[in-house]
């Protein structure tokens, strides 16, 4: 019989990240399991060589990681108010600290937006969820916010 006891819940913080931890927040509570939400700042470390300083690069990047640890708090309050649940914020690519990190928390779920990118939009800028689903071990719930489900 199949068990979820770890939920990973990736978000960024937008408005749609609400309604992703609200699924998250009900199958946690469901099936008594815990859930580590993630958000993965950019890493930016690409940009070291394009006339701008890698000190200046790291300096931004902190003060990102700064901000998200605040929000992750405020989000975890909000958000997962009767439900164990932890924050982490890490920096790195999306797809792939997401997949990571899963791997590591052995996490049998993973509860993810999708921003549903059609056409160039798509092909400019990839889609993280995409990733996720292609490479994931476990079972991953993607939540196009605002789509009706009904």
């Amino acid at each position: 019989m199949v068990q979820m006891k770890k939920i990973l819940c990736a978000v960024d913080f937008s408005e749609a990240s609400k309604e992703v931890a609200s699924y998250a927040a009900y199958l946690a509570k469901g099936l008594n399991a815990e859930i580590l939400v993630l958000y993965v700042a950019p890493s930016l470390s690409q940009y070291v060589g394009f006339h701008v300083p890698p000190s200046s690069i790291e300096s931004f990047v902190k003060e990102i990681v700064a901000g998200a640890d605040k929000s992750m708090e405020s989000f975890l309050g909000e958000q997962f108010k009767d439900v164990n649940a932890r924050g982490e914020v890490v920096t790195g690519y999306a797809a792939e600290e997401i997949l990571n990190i899963a791997a590591e928390e052995k996490v049998e779920l993973i509860v993810m937006g999708t921003h549903g990118r059609r056409g160039i939009d798509r092909i400019l800028f990839g889609s993280v969820a995409e990733r996720v689903v292609k490479n994931a071990q476990c079972p991953v719930l993607t939540v196009r916010p605002g789509a009706s489900y009904a």
